[in-house]
């Protein structure tokens, strides 16, 4: 079974189908809400997207509202903080790639003006292309995670099935992958 027939055997108010429907897949332009759904999917390594999902207000608290700025200048003092927020993941090495990731973020958009600017620099890129090019600049970004972010994000395809009735709904928001350059 697909992920978009599981979510559509689903009630309409299920975490998994309310995501479906309304933001997997879908462009994303704030620089914020890019680098969260980041986060979410580097918290997502070795769980189930459920757990993640069911905790991502959570993780938007936890990570101040996914504020670029904010996670960046997290202390010690604040790791520890997210160390002990049972609401979230708490694994070290996520948690400081969360950190990391959003000082990267921050220098990317010193020299393209944003992080989407950025990704749309380099897009069309293959699936391989972009995982290495994540792996050189973020930490916490194999193969898996990377996909899943730009799928998610709708830099590459393979978000819906096209038989799923929220493909055509991603067709009208113009996923980038669906532009012709």
């Amino acid at each position: 079974m697909s992920y978009c027939e599981l979510c559509h055997s689903l009630p309409a108010t299920h975490v998994h189908r309310v995501y479906h429907d309304t933001e997997y897949g879908f462009p994303i332009e704030s620089d914020d809400e890019l680098f969260g759904r980041l986060v979410l999917e580097i918290n997502q390594a070795g769980l189930s997207w459920l757990t993640i999902l069911n905790k991502k207000e959570n993780f938007r608290k936890a990570y101040k509202k996914f504020s670029i700025q904010k996670v960046a200048r997290i202390t010690e003092k604040g790791r520890e903080r997210l160390l002990n927020d049972a609401g979230i993941i708490r694994n070290r090495l996520k948690i400081n790639a969360a950190i990391h990731n959003a000082q990267q973020i921050l220098a990317i958009q010193k020299t393209h003006g944003s992080f989407k600017n950025w990704l749309d620099a380099h897009h069309p890129l293959d699936r391989a292309a972009w995982v290495k090019l994540f792996k050189k600049t973020f930490k916490f970004t194999g193969g898996e995670i990377t996909n899943e972010f730009l799928m998610s994000t709708g830099y590459l395809p393979g978000a819906h099935d096209k038989n799923c009735p929220i493909y055509k709904k991603i067709l009208k928001a113009k996923p980038r992958w669906s532009e012709k350059k």
